[in-house]
């Protein structure tokens, strides 16, 4: 059994692995940037589904111990897919409209920093105005997959006042609004924004894996603490 987990483990890390080796080939990076050119929406849709539902067996990995798949699992990649769609035309929303701004002089900047201050702006603008919302609306989704059981049947007969009741929003204001988006998204957000339009979805795809691990980790730690305190 160890030995699977390991062997698991070096696949995971492998991903990682291939993704960087395929970005730093010229041949591979060119024909990325086209098919992501050519259609930035299908593109979207992996590249989010995909990497966010690896995000999510990732992180099980680390709180369980073990590899084991998220109830619903194909219902949460199409979920992430949908949300890849809609980053790509949101990304763009907000790196035009930031540069808009600036162009007009609505918000303060040092020319010879210009190009920082757009990625910034764009990072605290999209973070406060579509994050929380988005934010929100998967924690929904989330709770009608959970509570559903990954049963199809059972996801459509519930209720969302019943799907709302049972989701932690004291929680999720004061932490994953209160403090991943100042203290993660925001900084994480302004350098993915530094860099070139074909690569953003794809960077903030792997960042949400990043916070995940990262949680995961705190999660599995106040479990430890938990039971050897009782």
């Amino acid at each position: 059994m160890l030995k699977r987990f390991k062997i698991g483990d070096v696949f995971s890390l492998s991903v990682f692995v291939l993704i960087t080796i395929l970005l730093l080939n010229e041949g591979t990076r060119n024909a990325y940037v086209s098919i992501n050119s050519s259609h930035p929406y299908i593109l979207g849709f992996l590249k989010v589904g995909i990497l966010a539902t690896f995000g999510e067996i990732l992180s099980l990995r680390i709180v369980k111990g073990k590899y084991l798949l998220p109830i619903g699992v194909f219902y949460r990649f199409v979920i992430w897919g949908l949300l890849g769609i809609a980053f790509v035309a949101v990304f763009e929303l907000f790196g035009s409209g930031t540069k808009a701004l600036l162009d007009k002089n609505l918000l303060p900047y040092i020319d010879s920093a210009q190009t920082f201050f757009q990625a910034f702006y764009t990072s605290v603008l999209m973070n406060l105005i579509f994050a929380p919302t988005f934010m929100a609306l998967h924690r929904i989704t989330d709770g009608y997959i959970d509570l559903g059981e990954g049963n199809i049947k059972k996801i459509f007969s519930l209720k969302l006042d019943y799907v709302l009741e049972k989701i932690d929003w004291k929680f999720f204001i004061k932490f994953v609004i209160g403090k991943t988006i100042p203290f993660f998204w925001i900084p994480a957000h302004t350098i993915t924004f530094l860099l070139p339009s074909n690569y953003r979805v794809l960077v903030a795809a792997i960042l949400s894996i990043v916070l995940g691990v990262l949680l995961s980790f705190k999660k599995k730690a106040s479990t430890k603490s938990a039971s050897i305190s009782q």
